[in-house]
């Protein structure tokens, strides 16, 4: 494996640490080494490391993650593009905002969560056997009505596996599931309401065009219940649930590119799905 992919692996892994609510300054040093949480000399902890701050926010890390990453680590995320493949700036699209359409969350929601809910799909736990399929970074914003992030909003992601089978015990060809894929993630925004997984670009199945589940929560209540789908996929219109929303205003706002990764030397792909939800949630 690529030692930077090798990196970008850890780096998504890592970010679940502090989703899952371990305050990383409770960590050894040498176990922040060992995972690239801390560079020598400087302690990871949860929330922006104030020395760092300009250079994370000039990389567009989550501001939800402590990675203080070496210089190598620094240049090759700049190699990546992530900046642009990831994250949107602050109110550039303020002016063509539009809400999210809910969807139905569909019969597949697992019915029995895996052991591993983090936000990188492709490997379940510490396995080194990654899930097949394309590897696609997937990205967005939660945001309020006028555009206002969200933040601590839990962003729950499902799918099925390349072979079009759910983690899920009523899933056709249950049989051909693949163990290596997650099929379900979750990930807690921050001040920004970004979010990032690790998945696989969305197969067709019997009935169904491409598609990833979406449903955000907060505070222990359900805000919206959406699903994500691929732009310019052939299949769509020949779709139910896409057809039935009815105008291609609505359909365009769930429906988003899956492009290669820039400096992606595995062909390795990114997109970019924003939520605008009805509401402002409480605080």
């Amino acid at each position: 494996m690529d030692p930077h992919i090798a990196w970008l692996r850890l780096f998504i892994k890592s970010l679940a640490i502090g989703i899952e609510g371990i305050d990383q300054r409770s960590l050894p040093l040498s176990t922040q080494m060992k995972h690239g949480l801390a560079s020598p000399g400087i302690n990871a902890y949860s929330g922006i490391v104030a020395a760092n701050t300009k250079s994370l926010l000039a990389m567009n890390i989550l501001s939800t993650t402590s990675i203080v990453a070496p210089s190598p680590r620094r240049r090759f995320l700049r190699q990546l593009g992530l900046g642009s493949a990831f994250f949107a700036i602050p109110g550039a699209f303020a002016e063509q905002l539009m809400r999210t359409p809910a969807q139905t969350e569909g019969p597949f929601y697992p019915d029995h969560l895996p052991l591993d809910t983090d936000n990188d799909l492709l490997v379940v736990n510490d396995s080194l056997t990654p899930a097949v399929g394309e590897v696609t970074y997937l990205s967005g914003r939660i945001l309020g009505p006028t555009g206002e992030p969200v933040r601590n909003a839990v962003v729950e992601v499902w799918q099925c596996d390349h072979s079009g089978v759910y983690l899920h015990s009523g899933s056709d060809n249950a049989a051909k599931r693949d163990k290596n894929f997650q099929g379900f993630g979750r990930f807690v925004t921050g001040s920004t309401g970004e979010y990032l997984f690790r998945t696989i670009k969305p197969v067709p199945y019997p009935g169904r065009t491409p598609h990833i589940h979406f449903k955000i929560k907060r505070t222990g209540h359900e805000l919206l219940t959406t699903q994500c789908y691929i732009k310019g996929y052939a299949g769509n219109p020949r779709d139910g649930i896409w057809r039935d929303l009815g105008s291609a205003e609505k359909q365009a706002a769930v429906t988003v590119d899956f492009a290669p990764l820039p400096g992606a030397k595995a062909g390795e792909l990114a997109a970019k799905f924003d939520v605008v939800l009805g509401v402002t949630p409480e605080i």
